[in-house]
């Protein structure tokens, strides 16, 4: 059956009742740590919609730090700037990224008004396709240099060197590239390692990592559906963390069950794989919680068939009650819709000891939660390799007092000097998070 482009009419009364209906009873969309309480869920026929419309920042704005931090712009005027990754020499890569343009013609009234919704939310714009390098020459603070690293790239997303093997994750593909130290930029054609999974591409980021001796990558590929809705079929390889070995090509599903999987980073003291996991929609503002977590290999952590664990999905058919018996539940709860993307280990941060040991968080925020959740870079402190303790707000103010976005965060990485690096895709800059004078 083929879904019929709705009237505006209907796409009008859609919105008034979703935006005057289901909301959410968790007035702070705040960490819930381990063992969160969840609420029974709360089906609702259409997404609730609940949009921070895009503005940007006004002449000499931005975001508001906790207390014994300053933040300043370190790049501006970016092309929706999203993933970042900082060379040994300590330039910094940034991918001006957006959905490829055939993932923006959505099918079905709710897509439909998904889609409407992200143009609104700023997130529509064509993708730059390109990954620039930033570079502070004289070590003030600000990139002096901005250069084309690679360009005609397919929605590139996550980075990672190994040695002078420079790795690109593509909507569609990994590519290799070779890199010298202390280059601009790369004419090099590179050459394609493996295919990801692609297709409709509701999830179309696609994040990569490199183990700690480089001998393997690590990929995540998020779900094509909110729960299956397109059919498992066209979920083969997807809602997974991949494993791929350099040296033969060959890969495997690593862990699974991740509805979108994004953040990758390496705990210090474990050495264990964390991952930040975009959630499932539709059940409620209250539901389900985004979460970071550590990834076992083999793992398997729900989705579809449940959620945060073993919570059933009842709108998923059939269900696999041997598979949900095996779901593993996160380590640590962020709050329902919070869009949590990027992670930094604070290890080597010269922030204040506050944050000496702890996961820093970019919240790109939500737009179908009442009230909105996300729109901020938290801390969670850890201890002995797991989250100890609430999250700490560590960069507020994305959104005005009318609840418009001025900026949303993507990622968020240590620089060579310690400081926190934010990606801003509305508000087109790179932020860069000190310790404040005198502190």
């Amino acid at each position: 059956m083929h879904a019929t482009r709705p009237t505006a009419l209907s796409v009008v009364l859609a919105l008034v009742l979703t935006a005057c209906g289901e909301s959410a009873t968790l007035q702070v969309a705040d960490g819930t740590g381990a063992a969160p309480k969840l609420p029974a869920p709360n089906a609702t026929m259409l997404p609730t919609v609940n949009i921070a419309p895009a503005i940007g920042w006004p002449a000499g704005a931005k975001p508001t730090p906790a207390a014994g931090l300053a933040v300043a712009a370190f790049a501006e005027g970016l092309d929706h700037p999203r993933w970042l990754h900082v060379l040994p020499n300590g330039d910094v890569l940034v991918a001006e990224s957006n959905a490829p343009a055939a993932d923006n013609k959505p099918s079905g009234i709710k897509a439909w008004v998904a889609g409407r919704v992200m143009k609104k939310a700023g997130a529509a714009v064509p993708s730059a396709d390109r990954i620039s390098l930033l570079r502070d020459a004289d070590g003030d603070g600000v990139a002096e240099l901005r250069t084309v690293f690679l360009k005609d790239l397919h929605s590139p997303f996550g980075m990672a060197l190994v040695g002078g093997d420079f790795y690109v994750a593509n909507a569609d593909a990994v590519w290799r590239f070779p890199y010298r130290e202390g280059e601009t930029s790369i004419a090099d054609k590179g050459v394609k390692i493996t295919d990801l999974p692609a297709g409709i591409n509701h999830h179309w980021t696609k994040n990569l990592i490199a183990s700690r001796d480089g001998a393997k990558l690590y990929i995540t590929v998020g779900s094509n559906s909110n729960v299956g809705e397109n059919g498992m079929e066209m979920e083969e390889g997807r809602a997974a963390i991949w494993e791929l070995d350099r040296a033969s090509g060959n890969k495997r599903l690593f862990a699974t069950g991740l509805r979108n999987p994004n953040g990758l980073g390496w705990e210090p003291d474990t050495g264990a794989l964390w991952t930040a996991v975009n959630e499932r929609d539709e059940i409620g503002s209250d539901l389900v919680p985004d979460y970071i977590t550590s990834v076992k290999d083999g793992g398997f952590y729900g989705w579809p068939y449940s959620y945060y664990g073993q919570h059933v999905d009842a709108r998923v058919t059939p269900q696999k009650p041997d598979l949900v018996a095996k779901a593993l539940a996160p380590d640590y709860a962020l709050g329902p819709h919070t869009a949590s993307l990027g992670i930094a280990f604070s290890r080597g941060s010269s922030l204040p000891a506050t944050y000496a040991n702890g996961l820093f968080v970019g919240q790109h925020g939500s737009w179908n939660r009442k009230p909105k959740s996300g729109y901020k870079v938290i801390y969670v402190p850890f201890k002995g390799g797991k989250p100890d303790g609430a999250p700490v707000d560590v960069l507020t103010g994305f959104l005005d007092a009318e609840e418009n976005a001025l900026g949303r965060p993507v990622d968020v990485r240590l620089d060579a000097r310690g400081a926190l690096l934010v990606t801003d895709d509305v508000g087109n800059k790179v932020w860069r998070v000190t310790a404040a004078k005198g502190d």
